[in-house]
């Protein structure tokens, strides 16, 4: 079994900033394997579903983003799964270009607080990320602004293939492995 988490903070005031990417991610994975995420558990919404041959739950964490490690964790500890080997994490990146998806494993938050959170929850930071980037078209003074800012609508829509490639990315990394995803995604674009 994998455990799939798309960081976000609850609310319809949040629902299209780029701090949510990652609930509007698993909420694409959950379409896409026609389940609803609604389940209340460990602090979260989730669903069941099948991916290959391999069982997932998929995570919403209630939290907010600062505290999504208590909602990992106690799932994690709930389903009996090991970061190391079962956990993958969907978050968006101000540090990364707008629209880009990386794949990472064993990295440090580089000031993500839900990824800090999850980190000092489980006691590791080797677990596997799907980073989404949503860096402004121009200098923000306040990124923690810009990043609980609703996206306006060509925005949203210029992220679409992005979201795709991250649920692309989340299905590759529970079918072959992240180094598979990794090799997949972490291409630079061609010219």
């Amino acid at each position: 079994m994998k455990l799939i988490v798309g960081l976000g903070n609850p609310g319809n005031e949040y629902q299209f900033t780029p701090h949510n990417l990652g609930f509007l991610t698993v909420d694409r994975i959950a379409n896409d394997h026609n389940v609803e995420i609604r389940n209340r558990q460990c602090r979260a919404l989730t669903a069941r579903t099948q991916i290959g041959n391999e069982s997932v739950v998929l995570e919403k964490p209630e939290t907010f983003m600062n505290l999504s490690g208590l909602a990992v964790r106690e799932l994690l500890e709930k389903l009996q799964l090991k970061p190391e080997e079962d956990l993958v994490v969907i978050q968006d990146e101000l540090d990364l270009p707008f629209d880009t998806v990386r794949v990472h494993r064993n990295r440090s938050s580089a000031g993500h607080n839900g990824i800090e959170s999850i980190i000092d929850s489980l006691g590791t930071k080797d677990f596997v990320r799907i980073r989404i980037g949503v860096a402004p078209e121009r200098k923000v003074r306040d990124g923690k602004e810009y990043l609980l800012s609703a996206l306006s609508k060509a925005r949203l829509k210029a992220l679409d293939p992005a979201l795709a490639d991250a649920a692309a990315a989340a299905e590759m990394i529970v079918k072959e492995g992240p180094v598979a995803a990794m090799q997949n995604f972490n291409r630079k674009p061609e010219d």
